[in-house]
């Protein structure tokens, strides 16, 4: 992901987070806060709690961003 498309996630994070938690149930509510939005942070996060590849994570995001 370039530098333009985290910006655009970062300035929808509002709206992307529920989707977030829609698409990664098991995700809660502090998950998300402490990644603030970060893209990487984000991915890290889902990785940690799914064990999903980043790769799998980011194209996921993309899509949702769409």
């Amino acid at each position: 992901m370039d530098s333009d498309e985290r910006l655009q996630f970062e300035g929808k994070w509002d709206r992307m987070r529920g989707r977030v938690k829609e698409a990664w149930g098991s995700l809660t509510d502090d998950d998300l806060d402490r990644t603030e939005g970060k893209w990487d942070q984000l991915v890290g996060t889902i990785k940690e709690r799914t064990g999903e590849s980043a790769d799998k994570i980011e194209e996921r995001l993309k899509r949702m961003l769409d």
